[in-house]
């Protein structure tokens, strides 16, 4: 199974390795070879462009104001569960500490109780966990849709036919010219956006 989902990985990545080659070495030739299908004309203007993500995140303040926004709830959250933790164990504590002083049918209704609230605890914490992991999957979908808008609107404004994705460590790309890299004029563009849109 791995086996098989690495040899496709590594054909789409050969597959877009061609492409962006082709589509370079088609920059100075005015039109492409035509397909059986339709022809398809390059001009000199148009330019596959690419934006290197790990700074678009770093730079970008609608992700840092969410990522400080998602941080305090996940601290508030583990505040809130601690504490309820502690509660719990000094309870448990007090137990412990009269448990043999206690009549057998006290004992017996005092760890039902206590096993009643170490299962609504437990509950507590994983419903907490998924309701953080929803909001931040939620957020991260606000996040890439709002960059993919701008950039359809900004690669349209400058004329460009593809606006890649670059991170280090974790791309397609092998080597890109640095006149390719729109990554600070679209960081600029974003926070501008963003700005007009907390107004």
């Amino acid at each position: 199974m791995k086996r098989s989902t690495l040899k496709l990985g590594s054909i789409a990545t050969a597959v877009a390795l061609v492409s962006v080659m082709a589509s370079c070495q088609n920059k100075e030739n005015t039109t492409a070879p035509a397909t059986k299908s339709e022809s398809a004309t390059v001009t000199s203007a148009e330019k596959i462009v690419y934006v290197n993500s790990d700074s678009l995140l770093t730079k970008y303040q609608y992700f840092k104001d969410l990522k400080t926004k998602l941080d305090a709830k996940s601290k508030t959250a583990q505040t809130d569960l601690a504490s309820k933790q502690q509660a719990f164990q000094r309870e448990v504590s007090q137990y412990q500490q009269q448990q043999n002083t206690l009549p057998a049918d006290q004992r017996a209704s005092t760890e039902e109780r206590l096993a009643r609230k170490q299962q609504e605890l437990q509950a507590y914490s994983q419903n907490a966990g998924a309701a953080l992991q929803n909001e931040q999957a939620s957020e991260n979908e606000k996040l890439y849709d709002k960059v993919a808008q701008y950039l359809k609107t900004y690669a349209k404004g400058k004329g460009f036919k593809m606006v890649l994705t670059y991170s280090k460590g974790n791309s397609a790309i092998l080597f890109a010219d640095e006149s390719l890299d729109v990554t600070s004029e679209v960081i600029v563009g974003l926070n501008e956006a963003y700005k007009a849109d907390k107004k």
